[in-house]
């Protein structure tokens, strides 16, 4: 019973209704995304080069920059050139293995942002409220165990979330209305008990936004009265200046999921969490690099050097 029913289930395809109510604006998406798309590569990619290229920039802040960026490449990758496939009239189905594939690298570069947005936010908190001890605390090797506690993390969790999945049955072609192979519009599509796979999502998403919340919060508390207790205006401004653009990213990064999460799940809302969607898993990717190349002064001056040699070389 259980073979016939996972071979009907692979035999099963689902239909990603994205943006289909609004055809005449297809072309247009297809550019804007498209744009917003090749930015992204050129941003991150961009980002870690000048980080590998820069000597100045191997310091742990900029280490776990060039990871996010790293991630975020991936992230986009897995679902922009999709998302554009969508938005070709002629075929917008997705086998079910296809579209949990699609799901497990989107939930796991999504579970990895979170623990390094997480893990910049303590690298800030040890470097402002504990100078002396800096380099001791953050030594390269800590480096690397945080990195790779953030990648392990998002693998393990994500692969927890595939399994839920995977445990469903499939009994015919499904809408899912939205451009992306998301949990809850899988889950809205299978024919079979859904109580473990809900279970599931409820405990290990509250869980893991609650633990990297509290790690961030409990930072910038710290570091919000370390500053305070400074004497000089000045002396306060230099150690904000260099947590503005990590804080500017966790707001929209965590702003936008509140944002879903607070949607009613009705028919009135699917516009606004598509759009929303679009802003968490297209429009973030691209804005990380923006935001801390253009907040951060060493990266700022790094590329401008690159731009003078560039011209000089013409």
């Amino acid at each position: 019973m259980i073979i016939s029913d996972r071979n009907r289930s692979t035999s099963v395809i689902f239909i990603l209704f994205g943006f289909s109510d609004y055809p005449e604006f297809h072309i247009l998406l297809f550019l804007l995304f498209l744009a917003i798309y090749v930015i992204t590569v050129m941003g991150n990619l961009g980002m870690i080069a000048i980080i590998i290229m820069n000597p100045k920039l191997h310091t742990p802040m900029y280490f776990f920059l060039k990871h996010l960026s790293i991630v975020d490449f991936c992230y986009s990758t897995a679902v922009t050139p999709k998302l554009l496939e969508n938005l070709v009239p002629e075929d917008k189905t997705m086998s079910i293995p296809t579209c949990i594939m699609q799901f497990f690298f989107i939930a796991n570069c999504a579970l990895t942002d979170t623990v390094m947005l997480g893990v910049m936010a303590y690298d800030r908190f040890v470097a402002i409220c504990n100078p002396l001890l800096y380099m001791a605390v953050m030594s390269q090797k800590r480096w690397s165990l945080f990195i790779a506690a953030g990648y392990s993390w998002g693998i393990l969790l994500s692969l927890l979330f595939t399994y839920s999945l995977l445990v469903l049955s499939f009994c015919r072609p499904k809408i899912i209305d939205n451009f992306v192979c998301e949990y809850s519009g899988i889950l809205s599509a299978s024919c079979s008990d859904k109580y473990f796979s809900q279970l599931i999502l409820r405990i290990v998403a509250n869980f893991n936004m609650l633990s990297t919340l509290m790690i961030i919060f409990t930072s910038y508390i710290f570091i919000s009265v370390t500053v305070m207790k400074m004497n000089s205006a000045g002396a306060r401004h230099m150690p904000f200046s260099t947590c503005d653009s990590h804080l500017t990213a966790v707001g929209i990064f965590y702003g936008t999921i509140l944002f879903l999460y607070c949607i009613p799940n009705s028919k009135s809302s699917c516009f606004t969490i598509k759009v929303g969607s679009v802003f968490y898993t297209v429009v973030i990717p691209m804005l990380n690099p923006l935001i801390h190349s253009l907040k951060n002064k060493d990266v700022k001056e790094t590329l401008r050097k690159l731009m003078d040699k560039k011209m000089m070389s013409h």
